[in-house]
């Protein structure tokens, strides 16, 4: 290539390289396994530090270098990479995000516990909702607060003070 060629090469261009593709926002690189058996790849997502994804990755037909990369195997890391970050993000939310429904004089009441975890001040808060959406008390708990029916009925009865 020469200098102006160069010059407008385009550095969006996915990389597709034997042991390195890059393409949508993704990068597969091919790595020797740390404990010196074989291959392994790892999926990371643009910006991110660390990898989505590592697994094995197969060896070549001269059985010492790897397999190299091909479209078809990219698009299933891609596909692969982008499931285990949707697990990951809904075990976030299922451990942050907790809910129960309790039975009062007044009807059902659907209360919410929402961890914050800051690194300073984690706390969490806990909410009740009416059958019509609408939030009846709020008050702000210990981050390790164990939302289940027989607490969230406590907090009910106890007139939505703040459990201790």
């Amino acid at each position: 290539m020469n200098d102006e060629t160069q010059e407008h090469h385009d550095e969006d261009a996915p990389v597709q390289e034997a042991r390195l593709w890059q393409d949508n926002g993704w990068t597969a690189r091919v790595i020797k396994n740390e404990d010196d058996e074989g291959w392994a790849v790892a999926m990371y997502k643009e910006g991110e530090a660390e990898p989505a994804l590592v697994g094995p990755w197969t060896m070549g037909r001269d059985k010492k270098n790897p397999k190299p990369l091909d479209v078809n195997a990219f698009n299933t890391l891609v596909k692969t990479a982008h499931e285990v970050l949707r697990r990951h993000e809904q075990a976030l939310h299922a451990k942050l995000h907790k809910s129960t429904v309790v039975s009062t004089p007044d009807g059902e009441l659907k209360v919410t516990l929402d961890i914050v975890p800051d690194e300073d001040n984690p706390y969490a808060m806990l909410a009740a909702t009416d059958e019509m959406g609408e939030q009846v008390a709020q008050a702000r708990v210990r981050p390790d607060f164990k939302l289940s029916p027989a607490s969230a009925l406590a907090w009910v009865e106890n007139d939505f003070r703040a459990p201790r």
